[in-house]
């Protein structure tokens, strides 16, 4: 099921990866993405829990990266933005979410645990280790993508939001 939000997952973990990018080499780049992918496939599955939810931003799209952008002062407002129409499939409560769990461990422990009950992890083994439990290689690997000051600004975007969600709280206005 979580097909149906790939494209929601796979470009906020690409807007992640170009804001807060691996500082090393290959193996750091990859480690880098496993985290960001991991972050935002659980952000993303608990912003869209169901089918319903899924199959409604996959067809009105989940808002762009545009305000984020703006946050981290990238400017895409010219002919290059149409260069990079990934960036439209940006949802940025999902980024904001994903950078809460990179950046509070304990949220991220929240967060996985909630997805044992979702309807995206029904008959799966879930593993999200390198978003839970990072060693010290994954943790040089995305120094900048675990950086509480630097994501700040995204996490605190809709931070309350996650934490009412994963404590039981509807999200009503925040839902699509």
């Amino acid at each position: 099921m979580s097909a149906d939000i790939s494209p929601v997952i796979a470009s906020t973990a690409q807007w992640l990866l170009r804001s807060y990018p691996a500082t090393g080499g290959a193996l750091d780049v990859a480690l880098a993405e496993a985290q960001a992918r991991q972050a935002t496939t659980a952000a993303a599955w608990l912003r869209y829990p169901t089918a319903a939810d899924a199959a409604a931003v996959a067809f009105v799209g989940p808002g762009g990266s545009a305000r984020l952008d703006w946050i981290t002062g990238v400017d895409v407002s010219g002919p290059e933005a149409f260069e990079e129409p990934w960036r439209t499939w940006v949802d940025e409560v999902v980024a904001s979410w994903a950078a809460c769990l990179l950046t509070t461990p304990e949220l991220a422990d929240e967060a996985v645990a909630a997805l044992t009950c979702g309807e995206h992890a029904a008959g799966m083994s879930l593993d999200f280790r390198r978003l839970t439990r990072p060693d010290d290689r994954d943790r040089r690997a995305a120094t900048l993508l675990r950086h509480p000051d630097l994501l700040g600004p995204v996490a605190d975007l809709h931070r309350p939001a996650l934490v009412r969600h994963l404590q039981g709280d509807e999200l009503d206005a925040e839902r699509v």
